[in-house]
């Protein structure tokens, strides 16, 4: 897009900027506001120039926008500026435009929804998690056994080197003193907890294991640990009575109550999930309906925020960073496709909500600023802030606005109740 501003404007916000200068200027042997508009210029000519052509070029390429009537995205590209005092501005634009398409119908979309209810097995499930988060750890004078922890020092080989030789950061993998492992199958390294089954305090033995292919450490896969152990201790996992007083440490008057309690949560996450299935096939069902070009800048722009999740998710979980580098181009692969489909589905929900009228009040963004900044626990203020610098308000304008527009397609369509296993996963 080229834009064009005609010499008397160009020369007009001269004269209003020069004295704008000219009322602040402070020169030596002159009063603020005072010194001659021919000493002003020639001492902030620069700044005088700098600034004007700061205001016209944002202004005429806004003119120029509306007038054209462009639904831009992003920021443009500015170039080939030919700017000057007694001149035309001339430059020229380079922007990326929201594509243009015609919406599919989007009502009475068909999808499907699992008739799975919460079950007395779900609930009572549920309340052992809740018995397992106070086990008391109880010291006991036997052979371990399925289910218990051993508390064990041991130092770690591969092929008759010590671990680190291989692995320079696996240092835990290598040594450690009174470390609890579960006596469990998939507990620490694959095979090592159930090599501890029968050995009691003080006694020493060695432990074989593969450390399989997708291993954590990368240059372990695949290779064989030797372990020299020693159980320093027995431990006997010891679940709290199941009682009114286990119940009132969750906050209820008995465990009738907690039971009821328990059973409305699982309920409630039933039916979120339900819903996010549906909303899902509801997303699924307009990509298939329609096809129009991407933005590209706006598909690069989320596969950086979702290649950047991803890892970030994967650091937190522990992966290191080697197996991290080793599938960037999996990981890659995966957000560019993934990318395609939100951005995508985002231009489609935006085009629902004008077509219907949707609208997103200050009061609902508010409220979910407020919402999303209890969450992360973080001020409101700061959390405001944040937003700000990386225009995130915006993007909860959209999130609400698109939560609008799927519940009005959730409202109209055509659900099918199916048994689990026939229902389309989410």
């Amino acid at each position: 897009m080229r834009v064009e501003l005609d010499t008397k404007e160009v020369d007009a916000a001269f004269e209003t900027m020069t004295k704008d200068f000219q009322r602040s200027a402070a020169l030596p042997g002159f009063r603020p506001g005072k010194a001659p508009r021919d000493m002003v210029l020639k001492r902030y000519e620069k700044d005088i120039q700098d600034e004007v052509k700061k205001k016209l070029i944002p202004d005429a390429y806004r003119k120029a926008v509306n007038e054209q009537k462009l639904d831009v995205i992003g920021y443009p590209d500015i170039e080939e500026i030919q700017f000057a005092k007694g001149q035309a501005l001339q430059f020229a634009a380079t922007v990326e435009t929201a594509p243009e398409f015609e919406l599919p119908e989007y009502k009475e979309l068909p999808v499907k929804r699992e008739t799975t209810q919460t079950t007395d097995e779900d609930v009572e499930k549920a309340i052992t998690l809740l018995r397992e988060r106070q086990t008391n750890f109880q010291t006991v004078d036997r052979p371990a056994q399925k289910g218990d922890v051993a508390v064990a020092n041991f130092t770690g080989t591969s092929d008759g080197k010590p671990i680190t030789d291989i692995a320079p950061t696996a240092k835990g993998l290598t040594e450690q003193k009174n470390f609890w492992i579960n006596i469990e199958p998939t507990s620490f390294i694959p095979g090592f907890a159930d090599q501890l089954i029968g050995a009691k305090a003080g006694e020493k033995r060695t432990v074989n294991v593969d450390f399989p292919a997708d291993f954590v450490t990368p240059q372990l896969a695949n290779q064989k640990g030797v372990y020299e152990v020693e159980v320093v201790e027995v431990k006997e996992k010891v679940l709290p009575p199941l009682d009114d007083a286990f119940a009132k440490n969750y906050g209820a008057e008995s465990l009738e109550k907690l039971r009821a309690g328990v059973r409305t949560d699982l309920e409630n996450e039933l039916t979120y999930k339900k819903d996010r299935s549906v909303r899902n096939q509801l997303v699924e069902e307009l990509l298939k309906r329609v096809s129009f070009e991407l933005p590209e800048s706006t598909v690069v722009q989320e596969t950086r925020n979702i290649v950047y999740n991803i890892v970030h998710e994967n650091q937190q979980r522990g992966v290191a960073k080697e197996l991290i580098e080793q599938q960037k181009d999996a990981i890659y692969s995966a957000a560019s496709g993934t990318a395609k489909n939100r951005v995508k589905a985002n231009f489609l929900l935006q085009k629902i909500a004008e077509k219907e009228g949707i609208k997103v009040s200050q009061e609902e963004v508010a409220a979910r600023i407020q919402s999303l900044a209890g969450m992360y626990q973080i001020p409101p203020d700061q959390f405001v802030k944040d937003l700000q610098k990386r225009n995130g308000i915006v993007e909860i304008y959209d999130q609400i606005a698109s939560d609008k527009v799927l519940e009005l397609l959730q409202s109209s369509a055509k659900i099918e109740d199916v048994a689990p296993e026939a229902a389309t996963p989410a």
